[in-house]
């Protein structure tokens, strides 16, 4: 059933990169919930996997001066259920209840979904709204931080080397008081379904609560990768609160998007939908 040559299972993140410098071709595996799919259809033959589920260095949640540190390593439904995630990432609180059914959430990582660089990654959205910076660490143990939105190079891909780096770290800012931030998927189902299109926003108001200070929005299966869109952010911004801007918003907000035709649903769909 699975065509797996050796599992390799250090102890620690030091062991873990040695092994990826001696093994470059073998596949780093967390809570597998993709990898051992494409293992089972025989999309890795004959595979070494390196797995790094439970390193105590890349999991749990914690707070560093102005910024949530969180472990590659965290399942979703552990996410879902910290108090800093809900106070400070609301939007991430939320997509971390909404990835495939309660038994992947309490298997499937929020590194993983990173890592896959799918453009339905329910993650993908909440972490660009929140200016998440992604911490990778090669196989010298040399850190270097990148910014999410830079981190998705096309479907599918990232600018992780996966040959010599492990994603160690997602970087949170902490928000402001008085902003906020909300994720809404939609699919055909409410449940256990992969995402047709993925919004988040984050959106922060002036003291007397009229007129947009700044505004973020993202998509998820909007574009080629997860993606921001500045210029309606910047169009938005110091508008007042009303619904004539949020129907300039709707209105604006497609021409930065590139849905595309799927078996799941149609081009003109997701433009109904970016703008609802």
């Amino acid at each position: 059933m699975y065509d797996i040559r050796q599992v390799y299972q250090p102890k620690d993140l030091g062991e873990a990169l040695s092994l990826l410098a001696e093994h470059p071709d073998a596949i780093v595996i967390s809570g597998g919930t993709d990898v051992l799919i494409k293992v089972r259809e025989r999309k890795w033959k004959d595979c070494s996997l390196l797995s790094i589920h439970r390193l105590p260095q890349l999991q749990g949640v914690r707070r560093e001066k102005e910024e949530l540190v969180v472990g590659p390593g965290t399942c979703f439904d552990q996410l879902h259920e910290t108090g800093v995630i809900r106070e400070h990432a609301f939007c991430l609180w939320q997509a971390a209840d909404q990835g495939g059914s309660p038994q992947i959430r309490t298997v499937a990582t929020l590194g993983g979904n990173i890592c896959n660089g799918a453009v339905s990654a329910d993650s993908a959205p909440p972490l660009l709204v929140l200016n998440a910076r992604l911490e990778l660490t090669d196989i010298s143990q040399t850190k270097r931080q990148l910014d999410i939105g830079a981190f998705y190079t096309g479907p599918g891909r990232t600018a992780l080397d996966r040959k010599r780096e492990l994603l160690t770290a997602v970087r949170i800012p902490i928000i402001r008081p008085g902003c906020g931030s909300y994720y809404i998927k939609y699919g055909k189902r409410n449940a256990l379904e992969i995402s047709t299109l993925g919004c988040a926003a984050y959106v922060e108001l002036d003291a007397g609560k009229k007129t947009f200070r700044e505004v973020r929005i993202a998509f998820g299966v909007a574009a080629p990768v997860p993606m921001r869109c500045p210029a309606v952010e910047a169009l938005v911004k110091g508008l007042p609160v009303d619904r004539h801007t949020l129907r300039l918003l709707g209105d604006a907000v497609g021409r930065e998007l590139f849905p595309r035709d799927s078996w799941r649903a149609s081009r003109e769909l997701r433009m109904q939908l970016i703008r609802e």
